[in-house]
């Protein structure tokens, strides 16, 4: 299955974000892709960094979000976008999945709050596993990746592969903080035997990657920071290597003493 995250700079203007989107639906479906997921509140500026959270106007929201789901039937591709999510009186950062005919596959609202995201959300308590053709996907949300259990709860489920949303950029380039960051998803990888793929938002230094991590850690794409492109990735469930045996038979082993 041909996967593909996509990177680019969010504002507090929310068309202009889904002009963006749109361009990037089109040009992952003419290139094969079968999903493409963008970074946390892409769709409407990550608040207050990009966007004042008393700005962001819900029918707004919902009218982009029924274009976005149009664009999905048109190119018949699979579309998880970030955005905040209204429900009743409630705000959620949330990831909202369309499936390849345009319907609402559901969503993902991020569990891991803090700071800025305690001021404005609601936590979450969607599992962020979806099915698409033979693969479950998994979904967490930037401060998520600091949590071990979150991505366990995936293991537990049998997830092929995740993905993580990220708005975490700087005022000025902190490369120490992209190297843990790095560092986490790549320990997510690792000790759940499953590939994680990032997207990062760039409106401002990225201090974390945009890039695709393998069942054993390995970089396998990683985006140039700070530029707006496209990354695709072949995914293909690989034969079980003995490392990724003695890994799962001890997962396994460990979670009966959970």
């Amino acid at each position: 299955m041909r996967i593909g995250v996509y990177q680019f700079s969010s504002t507090n203007k929310i068309d202009d974000n889904f002009k963006v989107i749109e361009k990037a639906i089109k040009l992952a479906a003419e290139r094969g892709g079968r999903l493409i997921v963008f970074h946390e509140c892409a769709l409407c500026g990550y608040p207050p960094l990009e966007q004042k959270i008393e700005k962001i106007n819900r029918e707004e929201i919902e009218i982009n979000l029924s274009k976005i789901s149009a664009r999905a039937k048109q190119h018949k591709i699979f579309v998880a976008v970030g955005t905040v999510r209204f429900d009743g009186e409630n705000r959620y950062n949330s990831i909202v999945v369309f499936d390849d005919n345009g319907e609402l596959a559901g969503y993902y609202d991020k569990t891991a709050l803090w700071g800025w995201d305690t001021d404005n959300f609601v936590r979450g308590t969607k599992p962020g596993i979806f099915e698409i053709d033979d693969m479950k996907i998994g979904f967490r949300i930037c401060f998520d990746v600091r949590f071990p259990e979150l991505f366990r709860e995936l293991y537990k489920q049998n997830v092929d592969i995740c993905f993580v949303s990220f708005s975490d950029t700087s005022e000025t380039p902190l490369p120490a903080r992209y190297d843990i960051i790095k560092a986490h998803l790549i320990t997510r990888a690792v000790e759940n035997v499953m590939p994680v793929v990032s997207v990062n938002s760039i409106s401002n230094f990225q201090t974390a990657p945009t890039a695709v991590f393998d069942y054993n850690g390995k970089t396998v794409q990683e985006a140039e920071v700070n530029v707006e492109s496209l990354l695709l990735y072949d995914f293909i469930k690989p034969e079980i290597s003995f490392g990724m045996k003695g890994r799962i038979a001890n997962n396994n082993r460990f979670l009966k003493f959970s």
